[in-house]
């Protein structure tokens, strides 16, 4: 059993003793009820949360003033009538011994739910880089208010029993509106110098101290960094710490960028290191004497513990990684590691899910993540015979889940070894992570007594001997082949072909398809020397350059100088030449050696007709339903299962 002895040890905060230095930091869920009281499935998730063991918990954003919640469901705290919620959120923070901490926020402009209501405020009417629309400027009355605003919220999560409180002055939000050059334009005292424009935050910080009083630990969350052009550095964050001391801060809490900085720096993707942002918390902590805390893609317990006995920061923030796993901490002190769930840093049910479809948290790939109200913890009582055909994600969560509940499952999977797409998924640079986990499935579905059976075209006559009680389809997609002149000949291949290594990279590559498998096959080839043109058909790519991963495709191949055109057609190929049409106007395109066929997947119907005409219960999820995200296939296995 590994001791962890750095990550497990105590610290104390003024009187507050925190049993070890894991941090769940503050992640929002859009779990409360619209209007920001506290929920029944809010309080299951952070119980689910909690169980875990990790040392100090801070809740989601909680909105300190009516104009401060970035959506109608972020938790509330501006008013009296929420402290029972949060007295019961406090409840289950503490329920297997951890200390918990409110997170107090404001979101300035950066909400198009107060954009909309005509309510968003910030330190100058300058427009948001998210949402491309001004605030009203803060007027002085308007400052002071939302300063008392911070702390008569700190005391209601006093009064409720929260252990401490941290502000929120990360990220973009009101206080690192006042601290940007880039949206503070004042020339009052709460403008100008880096000083001047810190002087929000410090009497913020100034104003919760005065409300709770010498003893309850005050925490400040703040990106370390800006980390976009003409923003702040660590440097400059460095000349207002003392003040925060002065001020009343006890933690520093080390994050990086704001939701306008480049590829989704808050939640980096997989090409960021775990760690990657440490260095900014050592320099915080070389300079004060105060506890920092590290935030940077941790997935590993043994990573934190090296970076806390290291010295280099006292806490360490383990954020996806705690939706992605809550149990992680217990899995390491018992010496586990290979069990963890890992994060895989897709972003697809803890951010996109949020921020761009308003709906509430899910992790990718744990299923019980922001479902726990439906989540069935007891065997059936009617065990069926289940036969689950594809052994991809959708199929892999299907077969574990309905064991553990108790049904007798035999999973199919027509090719030589499990694991659907992300066998192709995965071989794009910086996705390596993503075989990582698939590997890890495959060896739960077998830990769970589930023998995957390789190399098993299932029949309709198979199913008439089996006879199972219920199937699930989770064929996944299957390829599209365009019907386009020359798309036999020689130098002619698929993705797939390419991605599973079945044919080498040419040196000169056409990829037709500008969706994520195209993207990510001209990744492929360009990591490996090839120089690569990307044809796509509509006007602009469909993978938005506004998620981490899209991002991070983007910036590849324009560091690797390839040609991405958009709006065209191809219409013919010949083995010397290619032939697309731009504007209703056709071109010539030579000298590639290879093309590559990248248009995407659709559903498979395999079986669907037999099952139906044979009256045998079913049901279609994932891609042989819709092709679409891991999110999807994991949660349609999952509750496919459920519901057996």
């Amino acid at each position: 059993m590994t001791e962890l002895k750095a990550l497990l040890s105590p610290i104390r905060i003024r009187k507050l003793e925190i049993p070890n230095r894991a941090v769940m930091p503050p992640m929002g869920t859009a779990l409360a009820e619209r209007g920001g009281m506290v929920s029944p499935a809010l309080l299951a998730y952070m119980r689910h949360m909690a169980a875990g063991g990790a040392g100090l918990l801070i809740s989601e954003i909680t909105a300190v003033h009516p104009t401060a919640a970035v959506t109608p469901h972020e938790v509330g705290s501006w008013d009296d009538r929420f402290i029972p919620g949060l007295k019961k959120l406090a409840e289950v923070m503490h329920s297997a011994g951890s200390k918990a901490a409110l997170q107090l926020h404001h979101t300035g402009r950066e909400s198009l739910y107060q954009i909309k209501k005509g309510q968003a405020l910030g330190p100058s009417a300058a427009p948001s880089l998210v949402y491309g629309q001004a605030a009203k400027e803060m007027t002085l009355e308007q400052i002071q208010e939302i300063i008392a605003s911070f702390g008569a919220a700190a005391a209601r999560a006093q009064e409720a029993g929260f252990d401490a409180v941290e502000i929120h002055g990360a990220h973009g939000y009101l206080l690192t509106q006042f601290l940007s050059a880039i949206s503070n334009h004042r020339t009052d005292e709460y403008g100008g110098s880096f000083a001047n424009r810190a002087r929000f935050t410090v009497e913020v910080v100034r104003e919760v101290r005065r409300r709770v009083g010498s003893d309850f630990p005050v925490l400040l969350r703040i990106s370390a960094e800006e980390f976009i052009k003409g923003g702040y550095t660590v440097e400059d964050v460095l000349t207002i710490v003392p003040n925060l001391i002065t001020a009343g801060m006890d933690v520093l809490h080390a994050s990086l960028g704001t939701h306008g900085s480049p590829a989704g720096i808050t939640s980096a993707p997989p090409e960021y290191e775990p760690g990657f942002n440490v260095w900014r918390a050592e320099k915080i902590k070389e300079n004060f004497k105060i506890p920092v805390i590290a935030v940077g893609r941790f997935n590993d317990p043994r990573q934190a513990d090296a970076v806390i006995a290291k010295g280099q920061a006292d806490l360490v923030s383990f954020g996806r990684q705690q939706l992605c796993d809550p149990d992680y901490l217990l899995k390491a002190r018992a010496g586990r590691y290979d069990e963890i769930r890992k994060c895989i840093a897709c972003n697809q049910g803890c951010i996109e899910r949020e921020m761009y479809e308003g709906k509430s948290v899910r992790c990718a790939i744990n299923p019980e993540t922001g479902q726990e109200l439906i989540y069935p913890r007891s065997k059936t009582s009617t065990p069926k015979k289940v036969w689950i055909i594809g052994a991809g994600p959708a199929g892999l969560i299907a077969a574990q889940e309905a064991q553990r509940l108790g049904h007798e499952v035999r999973l199919f999977e027509k090719e030589a070894i499990a694991g659907g797409n992300i066998l192709y998924a995965c071989k794009a640079p910086h996705k390596e992570i993503y075989l990582d986990w698939i590997q890890w499935q495959i060896r739960q579905v077998e830990k769970a007594g589930v023998a995957i059976e390789t190399e098993t075209m299932v029949t309709p006559e198979m199913l008439s001997v089996g006879k199972p009680d219920a199937v699930l389809l989770c064929v996944g997609g299957e390829k599209i082949v365009p019907p386009i002149a020359g798309i036999d000949c020689a130098h002619v291949f698929d993705a797939w072909q390419i991605l599973g290594e079945e044919i080498p990279p040419g040196k000169n590559a056409l990829v037709v398809g500008g969706g994520l498998i195209g993207m990510e096959t001209a990744c492929f080839l360009a990591a490996r020397d090839c120089v690569v043109t990307l044809i796509e058909q509509l006007p602009s790519s469909p993978v938005l350059k506004a998620t981490s991963h899209g991002y991070s495709l983007h910036k590849y191949l324009r560091e690797k100088h390839c040609v991405l055109r958009f709006g065209c057609a191809l219409k013919a190929i010949r083995p010397e030449s290619v032939t697309i049409a731009v504007d209703g106007k056709e071109e010539k395109l030579e000298r590639f050696d290879q093309v590559v066929i990248a248009v995407g997947m659709r559903p498979r119907a395999d079986l669907k007709a037999f099952l139906e005409q044979s009256n045998i219960r079913h049901a279609v999820v994932g891609d042989a339903l819709k092709v679409r995200r891991i999110m999807e296939a994991v949660e349609e296995g999952a509750k496919a299962a459920w519901e057996l």
